[in-house]
């Protein structure tokens, strides 16, 4: 019964006999489920009254009242030398559901305030993701940005492999191979000074740009950037939202270990963003690194197209050729004046 648009309309003759009469059969969790259900002639100003009766096996005397509370029930509803039991009306009762129904609507904000704060995760890296499409969509030139992340993502390869004693060349090269070709890989390959290393990287960045977009002009090289980084973007996005939501299932289970899951799918889900951003910058430097400029091929005739024509040049066609058939009664073409069937049809 409870909701919008389900008054009860009150016939004639019920006003003056008291008006419509609510009974039920227990207790919602939420009160506001009851007033909804006694309100539903009383909202017109027409009379009626409500009426609600409990048992101790209802979910909700159950749940927080336990045996203790059926015990005492029991004893008030004993009458006194009889095994009938009768219906009492106390205001204990009355101010225990209460309390039960307060109890469970504030565990309910609870959870729906609690969910609301995991969707605030995700949904301030949506906006930042989002805002990173709309500018590859609208910007004129996305170079800037190409820019910035082979900068980032070259320069933090070097920055990874240096330590205590020194830098790691060898293991610098060896992810290096993962991002640059061979021809480019074999010209820094001999410096092995991390700020020198920088350089010769930012100078091999800006060489392999300037030829390429020398080689394929402006607009189409701007329009590969795009390309290319949308493509990345959606890829890793998309796998992202399905490792937040894995993590989110799972991750109650850390209450178990006296942490507060909220803040673990927090830090989690702030490394795995960064894990994407990171993702997203390499494998955009890769793309643009190794992309092969080809010169337009000419395009090859594939299928001859069918057109209308007057008919002046057009190759005489040859009529059908029409096979008579020969009956079985016919006479014979031989011109013996036999039938077929007698004839050459035997």
């Amino acid at each position: 019964m409870a909701g919008r648009g389900t008054d009860i309309k009150l016939g004639p003759g019920v006003v003056e006999r008291g008006g419509l009469a609510v009974l039920g059969t227990e207790r919602h969790e939420s009160r506001r489920i009851d007033n909804q259900l006694r309100g539903r002639s009383g909202r017109q100003g027409d009379p009626g009254y409500s009426k609600f009766f409990l048992s101790a096996e209802d979910d909700l005397l159950r749940r927080f009242g336990g045996d203790r509370f059926k015990n005492q029930l029991s004893m008030l509803t004993k009458v006194k030398g009889s095994d009938a039991e009768q219906p009492v009306d106390f205001k204990m009762f009355s101010s225990f559901v209460q309390r039960a129904q307060n109890q469970i609507e504030g565990n309910n904000f609870d959870r729906r305030k609690t969910v609301l704060q995991y969707d605030e995760v995700l949904r301030k890296q949506r906006e930042i993701i989002y805002q990173q499409r709309t500018d590859i969509l609208k910007l004129d030139s996305i170079l800037p940005v190409v820019e910035g992340m082979m900068e980032r993502t070259l320069m933090g390869m070097v920055e990874n492999h240096l330590n205590e004693e020194g830098f790691d060349h060898p293991g610098f090269i060896d992810q290096a191979k993962t991002i640059l070709e061979a021809d480019q890989l074999e010209d820094i390959k001999a410096i092995k000074e991390a700020d020198a290393l920088k350089s010769a990287l930012n100078k091999l960045i800006q060489d392999d740009i300037t030829f390429k977009r020398g080689k394929v002009g402006e607009e189409s090289f701007n329009e590969f950037l795009k390309v290319v980084l949308l493509r990345v973007v959606d890829t890793y996005w998309m796998r992202h939202i399905d490792q937040m939501s894995e993590l989110r299932q799972s991750i109650g289970l850390r209450g178990y270990g006296q942490v507060n899951p909220l803040n673990e799918y927090q830090e989690i889900g702030f490394q795995l963003f960064n894990d994407l951003v990171a993702n997203i910058e390499h494998d955009a430097t890769q793309y643009v690194l190794r992309a092969k400029i080809r010169d337009n091929l000419e395009r090859v005739q594939v299928a001859k197209p069918v057109k209308e024509s007057s008919g002046k040049d057009e190759p005489t066609k040859k009529a059908p050729v029409k096979v008579s058939k020969v009956g079985r009664n016919d006479p014979c073409p031989c011109g013996s004046g036999k039938k077929y069937k007698h004839c050459h049809g035997a």
